[in-house]
């Protein structure tokens, strides 16, 4: 393997305990040099002990695998040994030190020239923007939370990192201001050419900032792939429901049809799935089909070559970009179908509760999930 092909980092069944508990089990990834790589799950699945063992605070158990870096094992290297920078979720500035010498901290701990210091706290403001002459001399107290991400981020910067480890940087401050960060960290990302490992609960924010994502469940990478291939193919149920909405049915494969697979719904109707290599004929099977990719029809209707359910309307959420319309289809399961709004004040949505339609779909639109 060429040295440019080199993993910046590697995971090799890393497992880490805290008594009993198993807060990263048996854990294997890598993540590529300049690439924007998340670790997105609830709380307590493990993510920020992941970031953690990475950043060296934790060290991995006595046989708890290995952590990599450009193929060196580290397990035992001290943090101030790794070549990394972190921002963590409550930026932990100093407060009794100003924006300039919070930001020189790093690099005057590490014995910089003096004279080398100034210019790189002032390139390191810029490139956050934070006028270095109008904030290097404010306080942490004089400063927005937004600020004081930024002062966290030109902190971790101006060390010039390989890797930048993120713990939930944006949580603290305003939805306007997170989104408008969330791409500044993505174009930072891109022109740096530095490596992001971010980790976050957050699934927007990883759909958008990330090249790759690593969606981990009670300790555990449930699935690693491009936004893309977590959101459109999620491999497991939980994914299914952790990254956007998802209406779950389940059945029996019944037989193969033109590539397809039929799947009785406990005695009522049958739609079709695509054909996957671990259906067997009589196996229970489970799909997922997001809310957008769902139709919904006047009752009667029946579009040529789609899956379609008998429904009544329940209810109708206003959401402003889309409108969620709730019903239930045969057999009480609920299903909630995403409909584009083109403007409720001058074209209303027809559904009222209690109306009775269809729900349709493309079979090439469920997600056939695996079990854990």
């Amino acid at each position: 393997m060429n040295s440019s092909d080199q993993p910046v980092v590697q995971f090799i069944n890393v497992s880490k305990s805290f008594g009993d508990a198993k807060a990263v089990n048996n854990i294997s990834f890598e993540i590529r040099t300049g690439e924007f790589f998340s670790i997105l799950g609830p709380s307590g699945c493990g993510k920020t002990t992941t970031l953690r063992l990475l950043a060296g605070f934790e060290q991995p158990d006595e046989d708890g695998g290995e952590v990599r870096l450009l193929g060196e094992v580290v397990n035992r290297k001290r943090p101030y040994e790794r070549r990394l920078s972190m921002v963590f979720q409550n930026y932990a500035l100093f407060p009794h030190l100003s924006v300039e010498r919070n930001v020189a901290f790093g690099l005057e701990q590490r014995k910089t020239p003096k004279k080398e210091i100034g210019n790189r706290v002032r390139g390191a403001l810029d490139l956050v923007r934070l006028a270095p002459d109008t904030f290097a001399r404010r306080m942490p107290a004089q400063l927005s939370g937004g600020q004081r991400q930024r002062v966290a981020l030109a902190r971790a910067l101006v060390l010039e990192p390989s890797i930048l480890l993120l713990d939930e940087p944006l949580g603290a401050i305003d939805l306007k201001l997170r989104k408008e960060m969330q791409l500044e960290l993505k174009s930072l990302n891109q022109r740096l050419g530095i490596t992001f490992v971010y980790v976050t609960h957050d699934q927007e924010e990883a759909l958008t900032m990330s090249d790759r994502i690593a969606v981990m469940d009670n300790a555990r990478i449930a699935q690693l792939g491009s936004p893309a291939e977590i959101y459109e193919n999620p491999r497991t149920a939980f994914v299914a429901k952790f990254i956007g909405e998802s209406n779950f049915f389940r059945g029996k494969a019944v037989r193969q049809v033109d590539g397809a697979w039929e799947v009785e719904r406990s005695g009522l109707e049958r739609f079709r799935v695509p054909s996957h290599a671990k259906i067997v004929a009589g196996q229970e099977v489970q799909i997922a089909v997001r809310p957008e990719w769902l139709d919904l029809l006047r009752a009667g209707t029946r579009p040529a070559g789609e899956n379609v359910l008998d429904c009544e309307v329940q209810n109708v959420i206003y959401l402003g970009e889309t409108i969620h319309v709730l019903v239930r289809v045969a057999g009480g399961d609920e299903v909630t179908v995403a409909v584009r709004n083109e403007g409720q004040l001058l074209k209303p949505l027809p559904w009222r509760r209690g109306d009775a339609g269809v729900v349709a779909w493309l079979p090439e639109d469920c997600q056939v999930l695996e079990d854990t």
